[in-house]
């Protein structure tokens, strides 16, 4: 019988914060819901030794993060070799933090750092499920209601894995720190939340086609 993974990620040099370090989570249930919430991360690697950061797609499976390329990119070709050292991040911002010093002032954040070897997927049927997850992550139930790639465009596309071993969230929530000699002066303080939604879908204008809108998009605005 499989054992249970552990409840949380050990903190490591690389993934323990040097400022705020009571911010930092590094249970499962945290990182997992920081990940699940967002489809876009940030995908750091060195190249020819420059550093490079690239937004692209993702999706969760399990402990595993399955991340969307171009085979045209010299990097993730070499993931399919010894695999690629990387960094990835996935931030959500909650609110704008305004104190009555301009030093204070911050953000409500839930971020998510992995660090690790990413390694391109050559396995077929990996390969296709990855990519289904990724379509669904962002927008549930598409996957099925969609084209399949062709050889072509499978070609053109790299999928690559990272799994979540070294692993931090980060997070703040609540109002703005204040000096005490600041507290008299007369400037407002407060946050201002910041929240993602979907609004109303806007059908393509293909002649003769007048399709209903599928039922797993929202017909009107929508927070996610």
């Amino acid at each position: 019988m499989a054992t249970a993974p552990p409840a949380g990620y050990t903190p490591t040099d690389l993934s323990t914060p040097t400022r705020s370090r009571e911010r930092a989570a590094y249970d499962r249930e945290t990182v997992h819901a920081i990940l699940d919430e967002g489809y876009v991360c940030h995908l750091g690697f060195v190249r020819d030794g420059a550093p490079v950061v690239l937004p692209t797609l993702y999706a969760r499976s399990g402990e595993r993060l399955y991340v969307h390329g171009s085979t045209g990119s010299r990097p993730l070709r070499g993931a399919a070799d010894d695999g690629l050292a990387v960094c990835l991040t996935v931030t959500h911002v909650d609110g704008l933090v305004l104190a009555k010093s301009a030093f204070h002032h911050s953000i409500n954040y839930r971020s998510v750092v992995v660090h690790g070897t990413a390694y391109q997927v050559l396995d077929a049927d990996e390969r296709a499920a990855a990519l289904d997850a990724i379509v669904d992550h962002a927008i549930p139930g598409r996957s099925a209601d969609s084209r399949r790639p062709n050889a072509k465009e499978l070609a053109a596309t790299a999928v690559i894995r990272l799994d979540l071993e070294e692993v931090s969230a980060k997070l703040r929530a609540g109002g703005p720190n204040e000096e005490p000699e600041d507290l008299e002066l007369p400037h407002w303080s407060g946050v201002v939340p910041v929240v993602t939604s979907y609004g109303t879908p806007e059908r393509a204008e293909i002649p003769g086609q007048d399709l209903p809108l599928p039922g797993y998009l929202p017909p009107a605005p929508r927070r996610r």
